[in-house]
Formats: structure tokens, C-alpha cells, sequence
């Protein structure tokens, strides 16, 4: 791999490319709303709880594609570019086991 196309660490944003303080908001709004339906309360969670797993789902697939797109170019990766990549990878992974 060429010196400029070294592999880049994993963004700090895998998880969300939302504003999570307005996921954090949604959720309080649902919540408040307990005592008066509870059962339209519990569809809403649900609701938004599978968009924010779509969204962490989403991050995480992008990232690894990121990860591959940077050293499976079809060209001779050197054994530092490859340790690098690698390193990259186990952070991902960790992060992955983290969630």
C-alpha cells in the first residue's frame, strides 16, 4: 500500500451519524407520556428503538466497509500497513463487544 493511503483509524462516530441528544429527547417525550396511554408509549419505545438500531447497525456496516475499502485495494499491502489494519480492525472489534 502507498505511503498516502495508509489505513485510517475508525471513526469515533460508528455508532450514530444522528444528534443522539435528539434521540435522548424522543425518548424523554415518550416516556412523559406513560401514565396517559402506556400502550402508545411502549409502541413509540419500540419504534424508536429500532431506528436506533438501524442506525448503530448502519454505522458499524459502514465503518467495516471503510476498514476492508483500505486494504483490500488489490495492491501489495507492506507488513506495517497490514499491522496497522489490523490493530484498526481489533478496535473495531472491541468496540463492536462493547455495544
Amino acid at each position: 500500500m502507498p505511503a498516502s493511503a495508509e489505513v485510517q483509524p475508525p471513526s469515533d462516530e460508528l455508532l450514530f451519524n444522528a444528534d443522539t441528544s435528539g434521540l435522548r429527547s424522543r425518548w424523554d417525550d415518550i416516556q412523559a407520556v406513560f401514565v396517559d396511554d402506556p400502550a402508545d408509549c411502549v409502541q413509540k419505545a419500540d419504534t424508536l428503538v429500532a431506528e436506533v438500531v438501524e442506525q448503530v447497525t448502519a454505522g458499524f456496516s459502514e465503518a467495516r466497509s471503510r476498514l476492508e475499502a483500505q486494504w483490500a485495494k488489490g495492491e501489495q499491502a507492506s507488513t506495517e500497513d497490514l499491522r496497522l489494519a489490523l490493530q484498526r480492525y481489533r478496535e473495531f472489534f472491541q468496540r463492536l463487544l462493547a455495544a
